[in-house]
């Protein structure tokens, strides 16, 4: 191959040299997401703790915010209110993908507070079953990748204010 095509084995060789390039840079972009949204304490933090940093983090975003006790919830953990509607906020810190209990709970509970909204906020990821019993439900679902931008965010919004 070498003697017979020179410009294609040059071709190969500078593809793999640009896609290792390519690759490093992605995850050097990825490391750096990670490191400024602090997804690795909050993947450390016990889920009452995860509760009471979303509650900071939606305080920050403009809601007025509760904390349900940690037992006896109803199914929600946080009770947001904004601009005359109600928001209940199941938060599920998990290492694995979370399923559709956690839609099931906030679902029912949405009466129960009369809520005008439901969502459940995870540091993971939902199942393909959550995700479609939250479409049939009108439950949004916030994952890691959509929690790491809001919270990059809203970090950048507290140095501009600061």
């Amino acid at each position: 191959m070498l003697t017979a095509e020179p410009l294609l084995t040059w071709g190969l060789i500078v593809f793999v040299i640009g896609t290792l390039i390519f690759a490093f840079i992605v995850d050097t972009i990825k490391e750096q997401k990670l490191r400024k949204s602090g997804m690795r304490e909050i993947d450390k933090m016990s889920g009452r703790k995860f509760e009471e940093y979303l509650q900071a983090q939606l305080k920050t975003s403009g809601y007025n915010v509760k904390l349900t006790p940690a037992s006896g919830d109803y199914g929600a953990d946080l009770v947001l209110s904004s601009k005359g509607k109600k928001i209940i906020v199941q938060v599920k810190r998990y290492k694995k993908n979370v399923g559709v209990k956690a839609v099931q709970e906030i679902a029912s509970a949405k009466s129960h507070y009369k809520a005008d909204e439901c969502w459940v906020i995870t540091n993971s990821f939902f199942t393909e079953q959550a995700k479609k019993l939250a479409v049939t439900n009108h439950v949004k679902l916030i994952d890691r990748n959509q929690l790491m931008n809001w919270i990059i965010k809203n970090n950048k919004g507290e140095e501009k204010s600061s």
